[in-house]
């Protein structure tokens, strides 16, 4: 199993929009809204023979009102 997080740019105002249709999806394991450079902060978690930058561009670019993506890949939970 691979785990990373995603931070997502919203258009302005559509936060809530992008989290809900995040959510509706079923792709991540939590979502959260976050204050500084990105609106949202997602935890994913894919098989290990799943392609992560194949799955952000199939799963997660396609949410409308996304403006930028920042991928944070971890290694080891503690």
């Amino acid at each position: 199993m691979q785990t990373f997080f995603v931070e997502i740019k919203c258009k302005l105002g559509k936060t809530y929009d992008v989290a809900s249709r995040l959510a509706d999806a079923e792709i991540a394991s939590e979502i959260y809204s976050t204050a500084g450079n990105f609106d949202i902060l997602a935890k994913f978690h894919v098989d290990d023979d799943v392609d992560i930058g194949h799955f952000i561009g199939e799963k997660v670019h396609p949410i409308p009102d996304i403006l930028d993506t920042h991928t944070i890949i971890t290694f080891k939970a503690f």
